[in-house]
């Protein structure tokens, strides 16, 4: 069996996911949203997500992590910014040894719902199919199911 966590990263919403692989059974076991004080400083912004991330670490003890590929935005500055909150997450599960996959959106699209530029209701749809005890309350926390999830069906943890 190995335990996976999906990232889908961001400086006001960083959404978390833990799922249990065996084979071809996968089983849905946590998942929130990290939620950084929007009145600190980017510093500060960064760190809380850092300490947050290595805390899911230490409680879930994942083998695996897959992370969202930032998208290029229209404003250079946002794109930047996402880049930061990313980078604080992946260094936090490195820092522990834990691997890291990356995937890019429409990637992850394509995975659920065998469909590149699928919307979000169709991603949920598709979660709710795959993994009905999930019951994701945001849409970064059922980004970071799915992300876990693309990680589990194109992975060689399905072998």
């Amino acid at each position: 069996m190995k335990r996976v966590l999906g990232i889908d990263p961001g400086l006001l919403h960083t959404g978390w996911a833990i799922i249990d692989v065996n084979g071809s059974e996968i089983k849905y076991v946590a998942s929130g949203v990290i939620l950084p004080p929007t009145k600190i400083n980017l510093a500060d912004r960064l760190a809380f997500i850092f300490n947050n991330v290595s805390e899911l670490c230490d409680t879930f003890h994942p083998d695996e992590c897959s992370i969202e590929v930032i998208f290029v935005n229209k404003n250079g500055k946002t794109t930047l910014l996402l880049g930061h909150a990313r980078a604080a997450a992946i260094t936090a599960v490195a820092v522990q040894n834990i691997p890291v996959f990356e995937y890019e959106p429409n990637k992850v699209k394509k995975a659920l719902t065998s469909m590149g530029h699928a919307d979000k209701e169709q991603i949920y749809k598709m979660l709710s199919i795959l993994l009905p005890n999930a019951h994701p309350k945001t849409a970064d926390e059922s980004d970071a199911i799915a992300i876990a999830l693309t990680h589990a069906n194109t992975s060689k943890l399905m072998m």
